[in-house]
């Protein structure tokens, strides 16, 4: 497979990238780490004469906590991410879910950025940011992540625009992160991720978000709900839960199985995942 002729763009700044993007229009795209792209334009799935790489643009990139939030530039890769300080001090389940994504090669490259931007419904990163109610600040303005998934390989960017940052409200104390996921040569089957916050026994707080079995990751918000309230050691309760996320994820046939088999996947890391959390 061979790449098909374009020309590349290295901007500095914002406003020379969104210059670029404006002037070629349909003929031009985005890419940073180009771990997805790339693949695309060697398919033949896609075809631009421009790529704008925005990778030399450094107020797009870093990783760092401001006012009680961790936010990260969309140029950070997520080998930068899984080892940087601010992440292994303040979410250090981030890093963990970072080191599952693909593998070493594509770590050192593929950015998180590109990753939500792609919007492929088998992604990690999405999941996970989705139970800890992440945000993401583009062109547009401030979107929840929930907002800016509009469906597979679909963002609410349009074209021109960029996406800045990626910013994850850092847990309140006393919460339990967990992601777990079961994948087939390296492509996520079922993935979930659950935050959780006891307090006395108590289920004072649960987000649970589900990926890689429908259309795009969703939280399992009718679950969410049920748990609030119950105590943390009621397997019944927890059983209900995970039968709520399992019917609420919308799940789909495809090459990894039934849509039956998905939502049965989906019930077993529910109740894995939110006894990890909770353990």
């Amino acid at each position: 497979m061979t790449l098909p002729p374009f020309d590349l763009h290295r901007p500095s700044s914002i406003d020379e990238a969104r210059e670029l993007l404006v002037r070629y229009g349909e003929d031009a795209a985005v890419i940073c780490g180009g771990t997805e792209l790339l693949l695309l334009l060697k398919l033949g799935f896609a075809v631009y004469g421009h790529l704008v790489d925005i990778k030399g643009i450094e107020e797009l990139g870093g990783v760092r906590v401001e006012n009680g939030t961790l936010v990260i530039g969309s140029t950070a890769t997520h080998r930068e991410i899984e080892r940087a300080t601010p992440v292994l001090e303040h979410l250090p389940a981030l890093a963990a879910m970072e080191r599952g994504v693909a593998n070493i090669r594509v770590r050192n490259v593929g950015t998180l950025g590109g990753n939500l931007c792609f919007s492929d419904p088998h992604s990690d990163p999405a999941t996970f940011l989705l139970a800890l109610d992440a945000e993401v600040d583009c062109d547009g303005g401030t979107l929840p992540l929930s907002q800016f998934l509009v469906g597979p390989y679909e963002t609410a960017l349009r074209h021109g625009q960029l996406l800045r940052s990626v910013r994850i409200p850092v847990p309140a104390p006393g919460t339990g992160i967990a992601h777990r996921k079961l994948s087939f040569h390296e492509r996520p089957a079922a993935t979930v991720s659950c935050a959780v916050r006891v307090e006395d026994g108590t289920i004072a707080e649960a987000r649970i978000a589900v990926g890689s079995v429908g259309a795009r990751p969703i939280r399992a918000d009718s679950a969410e709900q049920w748990l609030a309230g119950k105590s943390a050691e009621d397997p019944a309760a927890l059983a209900a839960a995970a039968a709520l996320a399992a019917g609420a994820a919308d799940a789909v046939e495809d090459a990894n199985g039934s849509a039956e088999y998905k939502r049965e996947l989906v019930r077993v890391l529910v109740e894995r995942c939110f006894r990890a959390a909770t353990s």
